[in-house]
């Protein structure tokens, strides 16, 4: 992906989900927020499953 979305930013978005969350609530929660195309993007690639919290999160969105 040519424009990775700032970390920080994404974590912005995704304030306020309930952990754990899957990779699709987490795309639904950041949507609701607002977050732009290039951050749902860059949500919806990372892995299916379960996220702890939002280092978990971060970790993930960091490899991609």
């Amino acid at each position: 992906m040519a424009d990775t979305p700032n970390p920080i930013q994404m974590q912005k978005f995704l304030s306020g989900v309930d952990y754990p969350a899957s990779r699709d609530a987490l795309v639904e929660h950041a949507k609701s927020q607002g977050a732009d195309d290039a951050v749902l993007e860059h949500l919806k690639s990372m892995p299916d499953r379960e996220y702890d919290g939002p280092n978990a999160v971060s970790q993930e969105f960091s490899r991609n």
